[in-house]
């Protein structure tokens, strides 16, 4: 490999609070390094429109505190195919961009690995709220959008207990149940839907908030994550099941946005940051992660072939939540 003298930097599937944050430590880490820094506007879409443009400190000034992404996102299935993925290598090599940064989610991942295979030096940063990349305990944004789906849920409850109703409350995450298993345990709730536990039983789930109704419960909560979906049929479920008024809630994209918490702050500079220092180092085909408490990195490969499971000690811990 070459020495690194300019750095491409995109943003790629789902958006999360906190990949501005990454944005301006690497622009601002490779400018004190003496590298040039390029956007890439609109992910792997972007790039093969060459919708490219510099980057310096003033680019990324006071972007830390928004939601979103600077540089935009979007899905693309030309990148999908090997026609796309060796444009998409051409022109990274047209426009000297000796290194790329991909800040997204698994799939954007896939793509850095391709990129990787045809001679890109390419570093992977874990951006979606989803919490579902398995080399890492933390991605950015699910910080923020557990807080506000936690303060959503909160509000809820409030006009759920003064109509004594019972409320079905979608969280998002995907395929992955980790935003509704620690809205869970934050909030508190008579149920919870995940898909990594299948084994649901509704009638178990009914008979529990009849039980707590018994015991002088006025209104009921039960977490649905995206993943299982139904929410609205699952609530009329339930009300002709109890008797209970039930209304269903999506929260939907609301908790993609909004300004990121500190935590994601901190911990996507870093993320951005470890990310240059691998590049220059002559680092590729990485993924940043934070494992056991520490920052450090994956291969791609190994990275990808890793399976995420719930954590059964949390997952414990929320049913003993239920009891009323």
């Amino acid at each position: 490999m070459g020495e690194i003298k300019t750095i491409g930097v995109l943003t790629s599937g789902g958006d999360a609070p906190g990949m501005n944050a990454a944005i301006r430590a690497i622009v601002r880490t490779a400018i004190a390094s003496g590298l040039n820094v390029k956007g890439i506007m609109r992910g792997y879409a972007g790039l093969l429109n060459e919708e490219i443009i510099d980057m310096d400190k003033q680019s990324v000034s006071e972007i830390m505190r928004r939601g979103g992404t600077i540089l935009y996102t979007a899905r693309c299935k030309e990148f999908m195919t090997e026609e796309g993925q060796q444009k998409a290598a051409e022109i990274l090599k047209k426009h000297g961009i000796d290194g790329l940064i991909v800040i997204g989610g698994d799939g954007s991942f896939r793509g850095a690995q391709k990129l990787s295979a045809l001679g890109i030096n390419t570093i992977g940063i874990p951006g979606t709220i989803d919490l579902d990349i398995a080399c890492t305990d933390y991605t950015i944004g699910f910080d923020t959008a557990v807080n506000t789906a936690v303060e959503a849920i909160d509000k809820i409850k409030d006009t759920s207990m003064s109509h004594e109703r019972c409320s079905i409350i979608e969280v998002m995450g995907r395929n992955a149940g980790y935003i509704a298993l620690w809205c869970e345990i934050a909030n508190g709730a008579d149920g919870i839907l995940i898909p990594e536990k299948e084994q649901f039983d509704e009638q178990d789930l009914i008979e529990t908030i009849l039980s707590n109704r018994l015991k002088g419960k006025k209104h009921h909560v039960v977490i649905n994550a995206e993943g299982i979906g139904d929410s609205n049929r699952l609530a009329k479920r339930i009300e002709t099941a109890t008797g209970i008024e039930t209304r269903a809630t999506i929260l939907g994209h609301i908790q993609r946005g909004g300004s990121p918490t500190a935590k994601d702050r901190v911990y996507a500079s870093t993320m951005g940051a470890y990310a240059v220092d691998l590049l220059s180092s002559g680092a590729t085909n990485r993924v940043i992660a934070y494992k056991a408490g520490q920052f450090t990195d994956f291969d791609i490969d190994e990275a990808l072939s890793m399976k995420k499971t719930i954590d059964e000690y949390q997952f414990l811990i929320s049913r003993l939540m239920v009891m009323y």
